[in-house]
């Protein structure tokens, strides 16, 4: 049986001197036009599972929220509800939280995410004097069992979309996107990957009025593959070039820069307002995603649920498979499999028939590149 972590990754609990040792660092192959390329594919037999992660997505239909409100002596600035992509925004809604703050020389950090992390580092940048306060530390955080690609999903709701909102993602996108650029390297488990996103059906560009939201500008190395090149035979596939972060190396460093900044972390539950108006700094920061839900009453922020089968790692597989409902991300931890998106679903015990389906799914795509499972073709 598979070891079974609700909440966080074996590897988190290593010392980053250790992880950083654990497999060769990942790198993309070259680029190849007009020659087929040659992938390793994923084995994603059974018997190769060594864990299951299960996090619960704080997600809002309209999108994250990133405004101030005033609470007694205090101006609380929320910045949470980030759905699938609270790593990937983190730096860009920080960045905007820091606009909404008024001046002050002592803040607090609701949260130890990755979305508070980083809100607290831009803080102390600022010149503030940070605490951080969070119910909970890595490695026993939701973004420790993130599959953590940059790149945003499941942020919003199509029909729930407000202009305002438009704006604010595409501004937090490209902020996060361009400091996530000063980070890559061993320290913070950050490195470029490319990614082959394979589909059944062709590739149409979106319409006009939806290309706003596709963030185009941050897609490098975009472009559809042509017949005689593209691995996954049967299958239409598009490639991009984006950044991994590795949450097991790059949230520790994230703690350590705050402490070696002189920011103060403290573990503390908050459970209604007036827990807050206990502290003494004037400025709140609330990064407390799903938290965030009984905190303040915003009860349109669910939780969606996610659930990563997890592989013994392959370090011959240097690149991201994403297709329908499903993805392949290789980390020196392990292969990740996913995805899974229950809404409105809290529990973190592992649903064995979404192990099924996913392990199911993978193997028709990198059957396309030659796997073969041992286990039920008895090779």
């Amino acid at each position: 049986m598979p070891f079974i972590c609700p909440r966080r990754t074996l590897l988190a609990a290593l010392p980053a001197s250790v992880a950083a040792c654990a497999a060769p660092r990942l790198t993309p192959p070259l680029p190849s036009r007009g020659t087929r390329l040659v992938l390793a594919p994923v084995d994603v037999a059974r018997d190769r599972i060594i864990r299951i992660d299960v996090g619960l997505r704080p997600f809002r239909p309209a999108g994250f929220v990133v405004r101030n409100e005033i609470l007694g002596d205090k101006t609380i600035v929320h910045n949470y509800g980030h759905g699938g992509g609270g790593v990937t925004l983190s730096w860009g809604t920080a960045a905007l939280a820091l606009e909404q703050a008024p001046p002050a020389r002592h803040c607090a950090v609701l949260g130890c995410g990755a979305v508070g992390l980083a809100t607290a580092r831009l803080a102390q940048e600022r010149g503030m004097q940070v605490t951080v306060y969070a119910a909970a530390l890595p490695p026993d955080t939701t973004s420790n069992v993130a599959g953590a690609q940059w790149w945003p999903s499941y942020v919003y709701d199509e029909d729930a979309l407000t202009s305002a909102f438009r704006v604010q993602f595409v501004r937090a996108a490209g902020l996060a996107y361009h400091r996530f650029q000063t980070l890559p390297g061993e320290t913070y488990g950050i490195s470029w990957r490319r990614n082959y996103v394979v589909r059944a059906t062709p590739y149409r560009e979106p319409p006009p009025d939806d290309r706003s939201m596709a963030l185009t500008d941050l897609c490098i190395e975009c472009r559809i593959l042509e017949p005689r090149e593209n691995p996954f035979r049967g299958f239409f596939t598009r490639q991009f070039d984006t950044m991994m972060i590795e949450p097991a190396l790059y949230l520790p460093a994230l703690m350590r820069d705050v402490r070696e900044a002189g920011g103060r972390i403290v573990v503390r539950r908050f459970n209604t307002p007036a827990d807050i108006l206990r502290l003494t700094e004037p400025v709140v920061f609330n990064c407390t995603g799903l938290g965030a839900r009984d905190l303040f009453g915003d009860y349109d922020l669910i939780p969606v649920k996610g659930q990563l089968v997890v592989v013994l790692p392959q370090p011959e597989v240097t690149y991201n498979m994403i297709g329908d409902a499903i993805y392949a991300f290789p980390r020196r931890d392990g292969v990740l499999l996913g995805g899974t998106e229950q809404r409105g679903v809290w529990t973190l015990t592992p649903d064995q028939a979404e192990v099924t389906r996913v392990l199911a799914a993978q193997k028709s795509v990198f059957k396309s590149l030659g796997y073969r499972d041992t286990v039920t073709e008895g090779v």
